[in-house]
């Protein structure tokens, strides 16, 4: 490793060799070719509230490389086996409850169901019209964000899926055509977690519990490695937690700060239940992986 290679972040420069087989390598469950892939560049489009510098690295405000919470991975992690290992066995081992779980959450993309959260947080609240438009620009700004950032390391590392690793694994829903590491649908439920919860503090431990949901619910669909989820969520609130840093510093004509504290929990009815989509959502592309017919789970 190069002298400049180690003055910067662990994750932007790393020895490749001590990285698992790559996903671009390796065919999913059921498919003879290695998969497409989809919207491989995403990780260099704009950003709304993490900056980029000259090099292409995310800095803070003062042009340092943000450390971002998020494990290398590396050998230390097991993706092969013990990763693997809990994959097969939430499959094999599988309830209804959860595979509602899984289909909720994974139809369309990760940003779909929390648009009917905010909505109704903003209803259950009372929000003022401007204020509400705030709110939906805040929040789906650091989406994507937390999209732009998730894809960044997600073509860095190029970990393969856990069918890919096991050509025998049949999951509940299609794997996604993108490299397992970080999950993304669980680094947008992270972010959206926390900038939500800076809006609704009345509301943070519920919105803790949708993103922890959200999260493991790619566990149950069988399309991602538990630590895919459980350093998604991670990245996704470290995210959240720099763009509030950024949004408590906005101020009024009137000198005033924008974001006033919400003291009174109004107990807002966040879904899911029921885990019905509340825009419809028709997939029309076909599946690019094993899946397991929802008759063989009697549903």
């Amino acid at each position: 490793m190069s002298k400049d290679c180690k003055s910067k972040k662990p994750y932007y420069c790393f020895d490749k060799k001590n990285i698992p087989r790559k996903w671009s390598q390796l065919s999913y469950a059921g498919v003879k070719r290695v998969p497409t892939s989809e919207e491989p560049c995403a990780g260099s489009w704009p950003t709304y509230y993490i900056k980029r510098n000259n090099e292409g690295y995310f800095v803070d405000a003062n042009e340092e490389i943000i450390p971002f919470e998020i494990r290398q991975p590396d050998f230390s992690i097991d993706f092969e086996g013990e990763q693997l290992d809990i994959v097969k066995s939430t499959l094999e081992n599988i309830t209804k409850q959860q595979i509602k779980i899984a289909k909720y959450w994974g139809e369309g993309p990760a940003t779909k169901q929390w648009t009917p959260i905010i909505d109704r947080l903003i209803d259950t609240y009372g929000i003022s019209a401007p204020k509400a438009a705030r709110i939906l620009a805040a929040t789906q700004s650091a989406l994507n964000d937390a999209f732009v950032v998730a894809w960044y390391f997600k073509y860095l590392w190029e970990i393969a899926r856990p069918n890919q690793f096991d050509q025998n694994l049949a999951t509940i829903l299609c794997t996604p055509l993108h490299p397992t590491y970080p999950s993304g649908h669980a680094t947008v439920a992270g972010c959206a977690e926390i900038v939500l919860s800076y809006f609704f503090a009345p509301e943070t431990e519920r919105l803790k519990d949708l993103a922890q949901e959200c999260a493991i619910s790619r566990l149950y669909a069988g399309v991602h490695f538990p630590i895919d989820n459980e350093q998604g969520l991670s990245l996704g609130r470290n995210i959240g937690e720099i763009i509030v840093s950024e949004l408590r510093k906005q101020y009024d004509s009137d000198l005033s700060k924008i974001d006033y504290n919400i003291t009174e929990n109004k107990h807002a009815i966040l879904p899911p239940p029921p885990y019905k989509q509340a825009i419809p959502f028709n997939r029309t592309v076909k599946c690019e992986s094993e899946i397991i017919d929802d008759d063989e789970w009697k549903l």
